[in-house]
């Protein structure tokens, strides 16, 4: 048994649908409706018996998921939503899950029920037999989702399983032997990676080893593997796991325990950036992230006076000085990471939650170890690794859901070959987006918010504050808790906590600091009282890299149909000009008036900068696409195509 290869981006995906069905979509709607309503009849058993014939006219499709079929399907999804949810699906609901069903992204606003859209295709593509992944951001959504859609699916005699944090591998089978199996994203590509030892390791065994068993009389030992295949993913919030986060690999590493071998050439690195000076003996590219030692530095970290720990080196010794250059000009405490309980704590610079288990590699972590003065532990050994990217594409078919894909078509077209359909609102949006607020410097900026926080708290509308990093949501918090106003914080932890907190965000009165992607998937109920007061205010205190996350968290404010408002805030000292454009921070700083304000409407000017940011970080994944498909091709060459 060999180790399974990518396949080419030209192969990966299959379509199981009849694409050549030309019925106009709301033809579809109205039949699905037809059907539903005829199912009201039907005994619980009966529906169970259709969900058999479906799957025995699948099989005689050959597995394509007809319009008959999806239209039958539908309707038993909808039947059993009603009788255990006690709910009925909207026209804008299946348009989505006819998206999904049929390998597309449905692009569908926040609060338009894209919980319930996903059990559509679910059950439908779960009739082969041969599994369903239904994703999530995290283990909580995954559990939340399972457990409200269980009594859908076991009503219609489909078996739910959901992936949990640090389960057996013997449950984690019995998980991915169900038709439909929930779980975050990372849980589905480590088991891969797990599966990927296992066979790897088998191939290792020295040659003849098979043989000379069987000539023994020994039975034939088989790697009993956690996952059935990849078969059809769904993934909620598609842009943030397939573009936000498709750089970030997935590493499965070996943690050895105690202290770090090389720990005081990492203390002795960190001693030195005292006397290395900017410019002089290194220069730091704050635009790429990069730092480089000049001549003169590298010349100086090699003098006699250094006193180089060559005993414990395990890199050459510029390295260690890079990571503690890069561990104290580039990372930076609330944002990168926290400091918990004498260890270093990840950010995920997406979601803005705290991953306790990740590490840096090449020596980066115990760099920020050494600067924040905690214990330096060793480095963990990579096993296997996978991007995101690359473990994705390796699904029969994708499809998923978001509330803003249509700024990333393209890419999701090319390197996933997916195309986005935007499914309509089910009631016109009432979101008021106020005039952009610019200011020259951060502090005044923070000064506007805090007084347009405490105004409109006075009016008791719910405020949802989102910052970019957890150390700007902690300064404004010292700042409300200084005037005496009364807030709620989301600390960047993933769990039910932070859902709790987002749902309590559209209370009368409430006001509640996030950063930007916290509490994504969970809905802000926003209560008549909040209404007649305007609905959710949301205030976006500075602007990310992409535009599409930025309308990620105005859409909070105003969903179905509600009233709602959004403002953003900016200074020429945020992080997105100062990377991408500081050409506008040289030209625009004596344009503010007394309180720091800049009159001036600059909207223009920061949206070029939001498309260059776009572009720079769009580039460079395509340089990771192409290195994937380049590493494909040469392992097709080397195995073959069997």
């Amino acid at each position: 048994m060999r180790v399974t290869q990518f396949s080419r981006a030209d192969k990966f995906r299959r379509r199981h649908f009849d694409a050549a069905n030309n019925l106009p979509l709301d033809e579809i709607v109205a039949r699905i409706k037809s059907a539903a309503a005829e199912l009201n009849r039907c005994t619980d058993l009966e529906l169970r018996d259709r969900t058999t014939s479906l799957r025995e006219l699948l099989e005689t499709s050959e597995h394509v998921v007809t319009t008959e079929i999806l239209v039958a399907g539908f309707a038993l999804v909808n039947e059993a939503a009603r009788r255990t949810l006690g709910i009925n699906y909207y026209d804008v609901q299946f348009l989505a899950g006819i998206a999904l069903a049929r390998g597309s992204i449905a692009e569908m606003q926040t609060g338009e029920g894209k919980t319930f859209v996903a059990a559509l295709p679910a059950f439908v593509q779960a009739l082969s037999g041969n599994g369903v992944h239904v994703i999530t951001t995290n283990d909580y959504l995954a559990q939340r989702d399972s457990e409200l859609l269980s009594p859908v699916f076991e009503l219609l005699g489909l078996s739910v399983g959901l992936l949990k944090d640090r389960a057996q591998p013997a449950d984690k089978r019995r998980a991915y032997a169900c038709d439909i199996t929930y779980g975050p994203g990372y849980e589905f590509g480590f088991d891969y990676l797990r599966d990927q030892l296992a066979l790897r390791d088998t191939q290792r065994k020295p040659l003849g080893t098979a043989l000379r068993g069987r000539l023994r009389g020994e039975s034939e030992h088989t790697i009993e593997t956690i996952q059935r295949g990849l078969n059809f993913a769904i993934i909620d919030e598609i842009d943030s796991v397939l573009i936000d986060d498709a750089s970030s690999p997935l590493v499965l590493s070996d943690q050895p325990n105690g202290p770090a071998e090389d720990a005081e050439a990492h203390r002795v690195a960190r001693r030195l950036l005292s006397q290395l000076e900017s410019e002089r003996h290194f220069e730091v590219n704050s635009y790429s992230g990069n730092i480089t030692l000049t001549d003169d530095g590298n010349a100086f970290i090699h003098c006699e006076s250094v006193d180089i720990p060559f005993s414990v080196l395990l890199r050459p010794w510029s390295q260690y000085v890079l990571k503690a250059l890069s561990a104290e000009h580039i990372f930076y405490r609330g944002v990168q990471y926290v400091v918990d309980d004498d260890s270093i704590r990840i950010v995920d610079q997406s979601t803005g939650r705290i991953f306790s288990e990740r590490t840096w590699q090449d020596g980066l972590h115990q760099a920020v170890q050494a600067k924040e003065s905690v214990s330096i532990t060793a480095e963990s050994q990579p096993l296997a690794r996978v991007t995101k990217q690359r473990f994705f594409r390796l699904y029969g078919q994708l499809s998923g859901m978001t509330g803003t894909a249509r700024e990333s078509t393209d890419e999701f077209r090319e390197f996933y070959s997916l195309e986005v359909r935007t499914i309509p609102l089910r009631n016109p949006s009432q979101r008021t987006l106020l005039p952009t607020q610019f200011f020259s410097a951060a502090s005044d900026k923070w000064r506007a918010i805090v007084e347009e926080v405490g105004r409109i708290h006075e009016t008791g509308q719910p405020i949802l504050i989102g910052t970019r990093t957890i150390a700007n949501s902690e300064l404004l918090a010292e700042e409300l808790r200084d005037r005496g106003v009364p807030f709620q914080l989301l600390n960047g932890t993933q769990d039910e906590e932070e859902a709790e907190i987002i749902a309590r965000a559209g209370q009368p009165g409430i006001i509640t600091i996030a950063t930007n992607m916290a509490g994504r998937g969970t809905d802000i109920k926003v209560p008549q009282e909040s209404i007649e007061r305007g609905g959710l205010h949301v205030i976006a205190s500075e602007l990310h890299e992409s535009q599409r996350i930025d309308r990620q968290l105005t859409g909070r404010a105003a969903r179905q149909g509600d009233p709602g408002s959004a403002r953003f805030y900016v200074s020429l000292e945020d992080d997105l000009i100062r990377r991408y454009g500081s050409w506008l921070a040289k030209s625009s700083t004596r344009l503010g008036n007394d309180n720091g304000n800049i009159a001036v409407n600059m909207s223009k000017q920061l949206s070029k900068i939001q498309q260059h940011a776009e572009s720079t970080n769009f580039l460079r994944r395509r340089l990771l696409f192409r290195r994937d498909a380049h590493r494909d091709s040469i392992m097709t060459r080397l195995h073959g195509d069997s």
